[in-house]
């Protein structure tokens, strides 16, 4: 279903391109939507069945929309999903205009995991490092596992930088190997 995620990412990233919209509030919202559907089962079971009629599921959306103060071309997107039945793609499709809207933006996502919590200054200095690597403006999301032992991996798109402690054991046990 790729293709399918990708028509209607690159559609709602039109959308806020072409409307000059919030693209940072936007995605916001279809984050809290598919956080909803995720905490939601019998709302996800609601929008998803193809018996019961669009009409009602959209009356449904309308609730959630007038409830969590989402914006008219969000909604517009969401009751095209509704129609389209394709609500069961929201997750995928929302990851996919992330990336999209990216793209057009100019930014690059990264992953940064580090053994311990990161302070301000740490932070900025593995970003402004990893802004000279990709030649973009850089979003991170920052993780951690204590099996790291010290330093930080940084994931951009396939690309791995492991600046860690383990993986640099690893390195060296494979030389001391070969």
């Amino acid at each position: 279903m790729a293709s399918v995620t990708n028509i209607y990412a690159r559609a709602f990233a039109d959308v806020i391109v072409k409307g000059r919209l919030d693209a940072n509030q936007a995605l916001k919202e279809l984050h809290a939507m598919v956080s909803l559907l995720d905490s939601s089962t019998d709302l996800r079971k609601v929008l998803e069945t193809p018996s019961i009629p669009a009409e009602q599921k959209r009356k449904v959306l309308d609730a959630i929309v007038a409830r969590e103060g989402f914006s008219r071309p969000v909604r517009n997107f969401l009751a095209v999903l509704i129609d389209h039945r394709r609500t069961a793609f929201l997750s995928e499709i929302t990851r996919q205009v992330d990336v999209e809207m990216n793209e057009r933006l100019g930014f690059a996502e990264a992953e940064i995991i580090s053994a311990r919590e990161l302070n301000d200054a740490e932070k900025r200095t593995i970003e402004t490092q990893a802004e000279k690597l990709s030649g973009k403006r850089v979003r991170a999301r920052y993780a951690q596992d204590a099996s790291l032992l010290g330093g930080a991996v940084v994931r951009m798109g396939s690309t791995i930088y492991d600046g860690s402690v383990k993986g640099q054991l690893e390195r060296m046990r494979e030389t001391l190997s070969n």
